[in-house]
């Protein structure tokens, strides 16, 4: 029956696309040239094409998507499984060819078989294998691998006909096949520095590292929303190769036991809930028991109301090798205990040829769980930019790298107590100079940097030895890899221990849409400057200076420390798990599939996320040379990536601030859901041809260097206006953003006073105009537009002169559920002396109308206090809370839609100014804006006249239209 032989199916097509020169497996993987016949029996799986393409339905919005896979239910897999005639005929097939079918669609031995899944996973001798891809199989010794290597000769073939487009094997347990390499590094050479290669790091070497259980480092670090609130949290995937709840044969106690032992320690005192889908034979020894124990620590410890379920996936039973494919697999179909969240710290290390079948097979695997709308993390893994592959380049794997998964990588956190033991930190001969010593100082520079970072508190203020634990001074790049002479410790090639984060650009696929969308252009530093997908999407802590409690393989008594991206994922998948149930209890779908959310997140509301801008991830290596790598001599060759502003190939787009992250994913998802019909504040057809759909007010506020020139054209009308350069501590929406946080130090917020803007101006747009800007006569592009016009701002960048932001004064009421008569929360924090109010009223459109008044007639501030919202207590003037100082409250009675505008009054010298700079002062005929956007619903004023010293966080106000909804868990 043997028909074409598929397109680059090759072994080497399987395992080492892009990452090695020889082109036979003798040459690339020490097998003998006489190959040895194989006797082995091996599990395939057969992946057939969908039925239809989903393309379309998961490159929609989240809103979108969610209603398509709503309004689709029981057909869904009539529409993207495989088609049903083509399902039958390869079935049919084999049979006749007398070949074993494993699996059913309930994975009783371990291996999913169905026309919903698109797979018929197969047994095959080597007969069989003869027979199906009318080519032999092979078995050796690879003194490359040091180990038997199965394999073929050239393409395989299947009978003409079939529907098959993917293969994967079942072969090698858990890690799978590793990709044979080769110098590719042209002969590159790095002379890297003695010690630790990177900062924040050293604490792992001297063994003087913080160690913490992860609900700590969740409610210490990383703000979770739902941290220390007693509610039920959704189940938990874990991805467990082989090992399930398998504990040594042997042991006296079983595994709820050694968990709930876990649990006591990290003083929870109930008992933890798991089940297992582990159905053809689980082994102790042979799956990976630490990595296991790591996941349901992280988990349990982080989100103790959560079900955990541990997903085997094929065992070692009936020739099968549990490979993480399958346990995959078992996660994303199973329809009894349907965990909208899986987290993997599992690899699979082919490098697959990415026209192949291979590639075809593992990356449709992840559309499958996009579809079943899981929501899915996958550890960026733990060698750095190499991957551990010796091959000389940066490496990112291509199996591993779905864009329908979250991407994690890993950073170290050093408290303020274990950062002056760091000299990366608290640099010898010079300490004043250092990090530490110049936070401590009060530096603004270093202050700023590490705001940035996700500081809240000022170093000089914490005066406890316990607020000095909890309290994180610094966030880098997880690499603890230092030179001593010749010596590398760790082991670049150590499989087992693993030293700095992963991260780089699989260039075997194109950059994602929400990767584009956020103004990427992942551009790897190997020769030719190739692009693609970049990774990791998001980062948080996993190791370094700070370690993981949890418990050990076995789960007895004692407490081993973790480390790794197979710590931050579990993390990130139980942060997910919360979110996931602030959705459901707000009426929302599961998470599911988030990616574009996330990049829509940090857009929008850039505090939402820590920027790590230390370290590196620096590792790439070639066999052979001067540095002692665990016992193998190795040449480094310097390739890899560096931590800056924004997102960048170490960290993504940074480690997650949980509560202000659940506060921006509820706001676009309720945005997405019932507000489409809310105009974008400019719509574009075209690359940067932006236009208004209504009349409207803008504010046009600028960002530059240097002194420069703005010019604004509107359909056939234009003006320009001049601008100084911004200060170098200019508030941005990351620092506004983070400082309604009621945490966020108030000697901070007074350490950046004074900082001035650039200039603003505000200007009434038709519906139907054309905006176009320059800058100094640049051109301007808007490389994250698609994401924040819904949002009410645009940012137009001139490649090295500045951005001008176009946003609305005013704010839309995009409540909950699409309801009316709805609470909505208002936060402030005061950086202006002066005593303040603000007052929220309703308006009639985008220009600021009420009835026919318009801002600035006679009447307009009687007609606004008369539509003004009232807080809980009565009030409709809402006062700042002081000098430096966070307040919060409730306003009532807002609808749906409801066009929100504000007014500002300084009750110490007696002036009100307005969102609209129609209705303020004018000086040298130029109306004065008061306002400033600062993202999200968020605005920072002008309290004095003339704007003052121009710095706009004088009172900085955010309003949040969704978190009040449900239980309040936001709030």
């Amino acid at each position: 029956m043997t028909g074409s032989v598929l397109p680059n199916s090759t072994f080497l097509d399987f395992t080492s696309y892009g990452t090695t020169q020889p082109t036979t497996i003798a040459d690339a993987y020490g097998v003998p040239v006489d190959h040895t016949a194989a006797t082995s029996t091996v599990n395939v799986a057969l992946v057939f094409s969908r039925a239809n393409d989903p393309t379309a339905l998961l490159t929609s919005d989240w809103a979108t998507r969610q209603s398509g896979l709503a309004q689709l239910g029981d057909d869904l897999w009539k529409t993207y499984g495989a088609s049903g005639p083509d399902y039958q005929k390869v079935m049919a097939g084999l049979k006749e060819m007398g070949i074993v079918i494993l699996g059913d669609a309930a994975g009783s031995d371990g291996y999913i078989t169905s026309q919903e899944s698109r797979t018929i996973w197969v047994s095959l001798t080597p007969e069989n294998f003869q027979a199906l891809f009318g080519t032999q199989a092979f078995e050796d010794e690879s003194t490359y691998l040091d180990s038997t290597l199965y394999y073929w000769e050239g393409g395989l073939a299947l009978p003409d006909g079939w529907n098959v487009t993917g293969l994967w094997f079942d072969t090698s347990p858990i890690w799978g096949v590793y990709p044979a390499v080769s110098d590719l590094s042209g002969g590159a050479v790095a002379n890297p520095p003695q010690g630790a290669q990177s900062i924040g790091n050293q604490l792992t070497a001297l063994g003087t590292q913080t160690n913490n259980y992860a609900g700590d480092i969740a409610k210490w670090f990383y703000n979770f929303p739902l941290a220390g609130v007693d509610v039920p949290t959704a189940t938990v995937g874990l991805i467990e190769p082989g090992i399930g709840d398998e504990l040594s044969p042997g042991g006296n106690h079983t595994f709820q036991q050694g968990l709930d032992n876990f649990r006591a320690s990290a003083g929870i005192t109930t008992a933890g809930s798991y089940y297992t889908v582990a159905n053809n034979g689980l082994n102790y020894f042979v799956g990976n028991s630490s990595e296991r124990s790591l996941d349901v620590g992280v988990v349990t410890s982080a989100n103790p109301n959560s079900t955990m379920g541990l997903y085997g996936g094929s065992g070692f039973g009936n020739n099968a090798q549990a490979n993480a494919y399958t346990a995959y697999q078992a996660a994303f179909w199973d329809p009894v205990n349907a965990p909208p969240v899986v987290t993997s710290s599992f690899g699979i290390f082919q490098q697959a040829s990415p026209d192949s079948p291979f590639a075809r097979a593992v990356r449709e695997l992840f559309v499958d769980g996009a579809l079943a709308n899981i929501t899915t993390f996958l550890a960026n893994n733990d060698w750095g930019s190499s991957y551990n592959f010796g091959n000389g380049i940066a490496n990112q794997n291509a199996a591993l790298s779905s864009p329908y998964a979250v991407l994690v990588g890993g950073t170290s956190l050093t408290t303020l107590a274990s950062a002056p033991l760091d000299s990366t930190v608290a640099s010898t001969p010079s300490p004043a100079d250092s990090l530490y010593g110049l936070a401590m100082a009060g530096d603004p520079g270093t202050l700023w940097r590490l705001a940035a970072g996700g500081l809240v508190t000022m170093p000089s203020s914490i005066t406890t030895v316990t607020d000095t634990v909890k309290f994180a001074l610094l966030e880098s790049v997880w690499n603890v890899y230092a030179l001593s002479g010749q010596t590398l410790n760790p082991g670049i090639i150590d499989l087992t221990a693993g030293g700095s984060s992963d991260g780089g650009v699989d260039t075997t696929q194109p950059t994602p849409w929400y990767q584009t969308d956020f103004g990427l252009t992942p551009t790897s530093v190997n020769p030719g400057s190739p692009t693609g997908r970049g990774a990791p999407d998001v980062s948080a802590l996993a190791g370094g200076n700070m370690l993981y409690n949890g418990p050990p393989p076995d789960l007895l008594d004692n407490i081993w420390n973790y480390w790794g991206t197979s710590a931050s994922t579990p993390l990130w998948a139980s942060l997910a798990a919360q979110i996931d149930t602030v959705f459901v209890d707000q009426g929302l779908p599961h998470l599911g599939f988030i990616n574009d959310l996330l990049y829509t997140a940090a857009a929008v509301s850039p505090a939402a996320f820590n920027d790590i801008t230390f370290g590196n991830n620096i590792s790439s290596y070639v066999f052979g040379g001067p540095i002692d790598s665990n016992g193998v001599d190795i040449t480094l060759t310097g390739l890899g990536y560096n931590a800056t502003p924004g997102y960048d190939l170490t960290t993504g787009l940074g480690s997650p601030n949980g509560l202000l992250l659940a506060r921006s994913l509820s706001a676009i998802a309720h945005s997405q859901s019932w507000y489409e019909a809310t105009p974008d504040i400019l719509v574009t057809e075209g690359a940067d041809d932006w236009q208004t759909l209504v009349d409207q007010s803008l504010l046009f506020q600028t960002a530059t260097r240097t002194e420069a020139t703005v010019s604004v054209t509107v359909d056939d009308a234009s003006f320009g206006f001049e601008t100084s350069g911004s200060s170098e501590f200019a508030w941005t929406s990351r620092l506004a953003q983070q400082s309604l946080q009621p945490d966020f130090d108030a000697n901070l917020v007074r350490l950046f006073d004074g900082a001035a803007q650039g200039a603003v101006r505000q200007a009434s747009v038709a519906a139907g105009d054309v905006v176009d800007l320059t800058v100094n006569a640049v051109t301007t592009t808007t490389p994250q537009g698609a994401l924040t016009d819904a949002f009410g701002f645009v940012d137009f960048a001139a490649t090295g002169e500045g951005i001008v932001r176009v946003a609305r004064p005013v704010a839309v009421a995009e409540l909950a559920g699409g309801f009316d008569d709805q609470q909505a929360v208002v936060r402030l924090r005061q950086n202006g002396s002066d005593s303040l109010s603000v007052t929220l009223y309703r308006v009639d459109d985008f220009d600021g109308a009420i009835g026919n008044l318009l801002p600035g007639d006679a009447g307009y501030a009687t007609a606004a206090a008369g539509r003004a919202y009232a807080t809980e207590a009565g009030s409709t003037a809402i006062a700042g809370p002081g000098f430096g100082k966070f307040g919060q409250v409730l306003i009532d009675d807002v609808d749906a839609g409801d066009i929100i505008a504000m007014m500002l009054s300084n009750l110490s010298t007696g002036a009100t100014y307005w969102a609209f700079a129609a209705a303020n002062e004018s000086i040298a005929g130029v109306d004065v804006a008061h306002l400033w956007n600062y993202g999200l619903n968020t605005w920072g004023w002008e309290d004095t006249y003339g704007g003052g010293d121009h710095d706009y966080n004088d009172l900085v106000i955010g309003v949040d239209f969704t978190s009040a909804s449900g239980s309040q868990w936001l709030v």
